[in-house]
């Protein structure tokens, strides 16, 4: 992955790990290898955990502990009505950026 695409990810990672929450709880090495499946190889363990940790403490997810089978119980976290909201945000000004870049692309028609 390049420089830019890392930059562009950095903008976007909070918007994309709160899309995957909406699919469904998961926990953060979970994340982590669903980023992986989808071609985004270049974003460590360590940069969505503390995203993650960021958007525990601005209250956009709930977390539950559950036991594992592989050492101390994961934190597995769920979007709530808030964390809904943000995505929403996300999402409107995800289409914004994206019709306008859209335009430039195609000459600014």
């Amino acid at each position: 992955m390049g420089k830019q695409m890392t930059e562009m990810l950095k903008g976007t990672l909070e918007g994309i790990v709160l899309a995957i929450l909406f699919a469904r709880p998961a926990y953060g090495y979970e994340i982590t290898a669903w980023l992986r499946k989808q071609s985004f190889s270049g974003i460590a363990e360590g940069t969505v955990y503390a995203l993650l940790v960021r958007i525990e403490r601005r209250g956009l997810v709930d977390v539950e502990k559950v036991p594992s089978e592989k050492g101390p119980p994961r934190k597995v976290y769920s979007l709530n009505a808030q964390g809904r909201e943000q995505l929403d945000e996300f999402w409107r000004t995800w289409s914004f950026l994206a019709e306008r870049l859209e335009q430039l692309h195609e000459g600014g028609r």
